[in-house]
């Protein structure tokens, strides 16, 4: 048969998780014991539900322990820093020894948990109730009647009530899980494999010049134009391990999101996350590189984006698995040589703000994703510009002898003119520069350049040779013999000494 506190216990039950919103987290066999929780309730994320008529008061501080205990365990799960927790008892009499001392004070664990205890009986049960609803700053609803009849029926309305409720929150998160099965993830996982092929075949998928040639991201081609290396290194990979662990990465969690967030959404992430990681790339490092790993780590952003607006559901299902995943990629990534992690970072910035763009399937939020387009069109745009803008030499030196290893003097010349022009360029570049103006016939500028070269660089004895050539020409062999005789001071190039005998011997050159 009931007694009062069983109503009393299911109707306090009844109005966390109905009312307040409350998801349940565990019911015991015996339905005396209930965990249940709301992680953005900062006045209590945890609430332990106890129907137990209470005896002696050190059994009472066990079990307050014990609660304590779990209550610590669950923050753990939840990574929270802090967290509030109630503990609640639903007892017919208080102990019949000392306890007060018990309840009066909260218990801490770790100074990071912390439990309140209360309990609520026939004697003070609206008083008690009451000091459970200050920590909500509200007032304490009406669920005693003293003189209201027991009826069985009552409380297995509010049992069934209470199930109710967690069996559709139970649906609706897994109907968040399921927007469809995966397909952009086993196409991409094709592409990807049959592009290492394909290296492999032509020359190897470790070979600079292969990758070059089938579109790893390189900043000289990109400064010269070459746009489309944003997207192309997504595809590409350098090495066996690399196409394995990238391959296996994706395979596990590209599913996941895909099924959250549905195909085309999928799709606009994991482009747009690896366009972000090889943008980031591009403007932080000067090496070749290429591989899905950004566009990967945008699908943790994407499900960090879930983090941030469900933390309750992120935390209890994936969230601590996601999050340490990511802090051992990051470390791992850091703490190795030849891992690209700026094009990591800047894919799960990409996949956050990707997905904060789209948001959710049949969930829309406009003031939201049009503030998220907003601020990822701004950003990209502006990080762009700055990217083109801070051309290095070492890059533009790059195009430019490429450039000149195959004739194309003239464009040579036009793009270290300009490059001089703004102010920039070392001495490398003005060495590029009078080459190429010796070639056009562009002497008396060749010169000038050349002495600004070693101005750059006093130690530059390529330099000084070709002054001395330049010099020599001219007939003027006293400047030119200066030069050469400096440059063997710096090297010990046999051409150097051959260019000084042909002078000392009177020789034309």
């Amino acid at each position: 048969m009931s007694s009062r506190e069983d109503l009393l216990f299911w109707r306090i039950a009844h109005y966390f998780t109905v009312t307040k919103g409350y998801s349940l987290m565990h019911m015991s066999e015996n339905q005396k014991e209930l965990w249940i929780e709301d992680t953005s309730n900062k006045h209590a994320q945890i609430i332990r539900l106890l129907r137990h008529d209470l005896d002696w008061g050190n059994r009472l501080q066990r079990d307050i322990q014990h609660a304590a205990v779990q209550a610590e365990n669950i923050r753990k799960h939840l990574m929270k820093r802090q967290m509030n927790a109630l503990n609640i008892y639903v007892s017919e009499h208080t102990p019949v020894d000392e306890f007060e001392s018990f309840i009066k004070h909260p218990l801490q664990v770790n100074k990071k948990t912390i439990l309140h205890s209360y309990i609520i009986d026939q004697e003070n049960g609206e008083n008690s109730l009451a000091d459970v609803m200050r920590n909500f700053n509200e007032t304490a609803p009406s669920l005693f009647d003293i003189n209201e009849s027991i009826d069985e029926q009552q409380i297995g309305v509010l049992q069934s009530e209470i199930l109710s409720n967690a069996v559709t929150k139970s649906k609706q998160e897994k109907q968040f899980f399921e927007n469809g099965k995966p397909f952009f993830t086993y196409v991409f996982l094709a592409v990807q494999v049959i592009m290492f092929i394909l290296l492999e075949i032509t020359g190897g998928s470790t070979n600079q010049e292969n990758l070059i040639r089938f579109g790893a991201k390189f900043n000289p081609l990109i400064f010269s134009g070459e746009w489309w290396r944003f997207i192309t290194p997504i595809f590409l990979h350098i090495g066996f391990l690399h196409i394995l662990m990238n391959s296996l990465a994706l395979f596990y969690l590209g599913p996941t999101v895909e099924s959250i967030f549905g195909r085309i959404r999928f799709l606009w992430i994991y482009l747009f996350s690896g366009f972000a990681g090889v943008l980031a790339s591009f403007l932080f490092s000067s090496h070749l590189s290429a591989g899905a790993s950004g566009a990967i780590f945008g699908c943790f952003g994407a499900l960090l984006y879930i983090g941030a607006v469900n933390p309750k559901l992120f935390f209890r299902t994936m969230g601590k698995n996601v999050i340490i995943v990511i802090i051992i990629n990051l470390v791992f990534g850091f703490s190795v040589s030849g891992i690209d992690n700026f094009g990591h970072i800047g894919g799960l910035i990409g996949g956050f703000l990707a997905t904060a763009v789209v948001h959710f399937p049949k969930k829309q939020k406009w003031f939201t994703q049009i503030g998220a387009l907003l601020l990822t069109a701004i950003v990209t745009v502006s990080l762009l510009i700055f990217g083109f803008q801070n051309e290095k030499p070492d890059v533009v030196n790059s195009i430019a002898q490429q450039k000149l290893n195959e004739q194309k003097y003239k464009e040579a010349y036009d793009m270290l003119d300009q490059f001089i022009a703004k102010g920039k360029g070392d001495a490398v570049t003005y060495f590029q520069l009078s080459f190429a103006e010796i070639q056009l016939q562009k002497l008396t500028e060749a010169k000038e350049h050349l002495q600004k070269a070693i101005e750059l660089d006093p130690k530059f004895h390529e330099a000084y040779y070709n002054l001395a050539l330049l010099y020599m020409s001219e007939g003027n062999i006293t400047e030119a013999r200066k030069h050469v005789q400096k440059a063997m001071e710096l090297s010990k190039d046999d051409k150097y000494k051959e260019l000084l005998n042909k002078m000392n011997q009177g020789t034309n050159l």
